[in-house]
């Protein structure tokens, strides 16, 4: 008899550890509905201290709450330029720190002095006209998790299906709410100094590859020349003696960065293609100042000869 009885209290506890289980990651927002639309931002100008980090966004942890505990009652913030399912985790960028001040105030000197101090940069943000926004409940440490999981497919799925150029990404933790932003407009605006030291170097590398690859055209083209050809290979002796023919230029090809949000958008529509909520549309978005916009790419011609 003490064995049944002990087995059922083994068997109700067990139940009613699975039940406070279930209940807290359906209070965390398990089931919450991910409602994904554009429109009015959920914010204003803001003036953040960040740090900016390179490598797997799982590991910006630490920066979350090195920012936290320097002021617990800021709000935290943190802004994703690159795709984690296209990006290296090691390459992928972001800045996390906290929001110092929105709107018309400005932050105090004190504030920013005591943020330095601890390594943080300073850098301010525009109110954008149009943006793509979600929004998750922040009630427990797992809705964190959980809304990396529910929110940001959802962000890919809208942006995919309307063909947007929204980037970057902004996370806004503002009290029992996680907001997701993506700017539709001024995105350049939106990103922080080492973001665009970081597209310079790859421009310059671009460009000392592509210098590297004209020189080895022009040798080919010596070489070539120096060469009696037959007249059955004048066509690919053409080819070669053309440069560009085999290989496109930075200027002339697809010159967006291999780390930006912008690829998640198939033709970088602008906003003023969609249903804005009554809004209506205020211009072309801007992009990076890092990225220039498709251009159709050149195929020279080959070189018409006379018949020897």
């Amino acid at each position: 008899m003490s064995d049944l009885l002990l087995l059922g209290l083994i068997g109700g506890l067990t139940l009613l550890l699975l039940m406070t289980m279930l209940a807290f990651v359906g209070y965390s927002g398990l089931l919450a509905e991910v409602s994904v639309s554009a429109g009015s931002p959920p914010i204003r100008n803001i003036t953040m201290a960040y740090k900016f980090h390179v490598g797997p966004y799982g590991d910006t942890g630490q920066l979350f709450t090195e920012s936290c505990s320097i002021s617990p009652k800021l709000r935290s913030i943190a802004v994703y330029y690159d795709n984690p399912h296209t990006v290296p985790p090691g390459k992928c960028r972001c800045a996390v720190g906290s929001i110092l001040s929105e709107g018309e105030e400005s932050p105090a000197p004190e504030l920013i002095q005591l943020y330095q101090k601890f390594g943080f940069k300073i850098f301010s943000f525009p109110a954008p006209s149009h943006v793509v926004s979600a929004s998750f409940p922040y009630t427990t440490t797992l809705s964190v998790w959980l809304a990396a999981r529910q929110v940001h497919p959802a962000l890919d799925t809208y942006i995919k299906e309307r063909k947007l150029c929204a980037h970057p990404r902004l996370e806004i933790y503002q009290q029992d709410q996680i907001h997701f932003v993506c700017p539709l407009a001024r995105q350049g605006d939106f990103y922080v100094p080492e973001v665009k030291e970081t597209e310079r170097k790859s421009r310059g590398l671009a460009e000392s590859t592509q210098m590297d690859g004209t020189e080895a055209d022009v040798m080919s083209d010596s070489s070539s020349q120096s060469l009696e050809a037959s007249p059955g290979s004048r066509e690919a002796s053409a080819t070669t003696l053309c440069p560009g023919a085999s290989s496109r230029g930075w200027e002339d090809g697809d010159n967006r960065s291999e780390h930006s949000y912008t690829d998640s958008g198939a033709s970088g529509s602008s906003f003023e293609e969609i249903d804005l909520e009554g809004e209506g549309p205020l211009g072309e978005p801007r992009l990076s100042p890092e990225v220039k916009p498709l251009g159709a790419t050149r195929q020279p011609s080959t070189p018409e000869k006379d018949e020897e």
